[in-house]
Parts: structure tokens; sequence; C-alpha cells
């Protein structure tokens, strides 16, 4: 079962931190970032944050469990979607303990002068 756009929706909505939360599509799933930075992933309409101190130290009681075949255990943030305060402040933490993104690599272009194909 894939996750469906209502259920992103949803979630975005609940962590309160409008266009600084975003998502993309993902083998099916998502990806959910905060400020360019992963801190979840939403598989099966569930919520699972990126392993942390964070996790551990905010919400010890989350159950655990791989978001997707062969993946090891992340923190199930399910039972956190009705309490906006506690699920912003678990995004915003974990947020704060992941590295920056890496930046993208420019594509190579091919040098000026170098056809593409025969001239017809």
């Amino acid at each position: 079962m894939t996750t469906d756009q209502d259920f992103i929706a949803y979630v975005t909505e609940q962590v309160g931190l409008g266009s600084r939360l975003t998502s993309r599509r993902m083998f099916g799933e998502y990806a959910l970032y905060l400020d360019g930075k992963v801190v979840a992933f939403a598989c099966d309409n569930s919520l699972f944050v990126k392993p942390s101190a964070a996790a551990t130290a905010l919400a010890p009681g989350l159950p655990q469990r791989p978001p997707y075949p062969g993946a090891k255990d992340y923190p199930v943030a399910d039972e956190l979607l009705d309490d906006t305060d506690a699920l912003r402040q678990l995004i915003t933490e974990t947020a704060a303990l992941m590295p920056a993104a890496k930046p993208a690599k420019p594509r190579r272009t091919k040098p000026a002068g170098q056809a593409r194909g025969p001239a017809v």
C-alpha cells in the first residue's frame, strides 16, 4: 500500500511549520524535509521519523519498525499526529541534528562546438 497525498497534507498541517516542511515522492512513498533536511518518511500512511537523539529523548516509547523492506528500524510517530506541539518539537529537533544537504553536482555538458549527432 502506498501513502496517499491526503496523509501528507494531514501531516504537514499537523506539524504546522508551513512551507518549511516539504515532501518529495520517492519510490511510491514520500520523504519529508524541514529546511532542506530529510527528517522523516511517510510509508504506508505511517510517519517514520529519522532515528536520532531527539526521538530517543522526546518520544522514547514510540514503536519502531522498518519503513520499507531492508531498512533499519525507525520510530513510528503515528500516535503523535494529534499532538501538534509534540510532533512539531520532534520534527524540528530531529532536523537540528541532521547534516546539511549536500549541494547537487552540476550536470556535465558537452564542450561547445561538439555535434550532438550527424549533420543532415
